[in-house]
């Protein structure tokens, strides 16, 4: 007699997925991948926010804040930032395409989840995750080699991390999702 109930690790994987993905999306869209403060020269309370497609400036003292800012570095320029800028969406796309084969595996209308097309969907979502964290990783490693004016102060924002925390979970989602291989060969 077949068990009615879907196995845990599908489960934890179709939780944790798509939380991954509006994470990885906020993260990938909101502009805010690095912060630049004290810059000589500007006012004590200005804040530059660099992300993958846009420069912000805001003032903290009057929360005045103005995107769309010019590009006088070459910060767009740099490698870290131009990979970023294809890995993301590339991504989202495959975390969105993942998810589909997860709903098509995973007994949502059927009887018995189909464990092959879930591990498929796993693989998947685990390239995807991949496909975020390495221009996380590789924006962080070099955050502070990325052209700034000199004496400003640099720290990480919360975009990145936000990449970042969505990036794991799109890989834990997609190894708990593969763990549907086991079934597979099992039978």
């Amino acid at each position: 007699l077949p068990s009615m109930r879907t196995p845990t690790a599908m489960i934890v994987g179709l939780v944790l997925c798509p939380c991954g993905l509006l994470l990885t999306l906020t993260g990938t869209l909101a502009p805010s991948w690095r912060k630049v403060s004290l810059v000589p020269n500007q006012p004590m309370d200005l804040i530059w926010e660099q992300g993958i497609w846009d420069i912000c400036r805001e003032r903290q003292s009057t929360h005045d804040r103005l995107c769309g800012q010019a590009d006088e570095l070459g910060y767009f320029e740099e490698i870290p930032v131009r990979v970023a800028q294809g890995l993301m969406p590339s991504s989202l796309v495959i975390t969105l395409l993942g998810l589909v084969v997860a709903a098509l595996g995973v007994r949502c209308w059927q009887a018995e989840p189909r464990h092959l097309l879930a591990g498929v969907a796993g693989l998947v979502l685990l390239l995807s995750g991949l496909m975020s964290l390495v221009p996380a990783s590789w924006y962080t490693h070099e955050l502070w080699a990325l052209p700034a004016l000199p004496g400003s102060t640099l720290v990480v924002g919360y975009s990145l991390v936000l990449s970042y925390l969505g990036s794991c979970m799109e890989i834990l989602g997609g190894l708990a999702l593969s763990l549907s291989f086991y079934h597979c060969c099992k039978e």
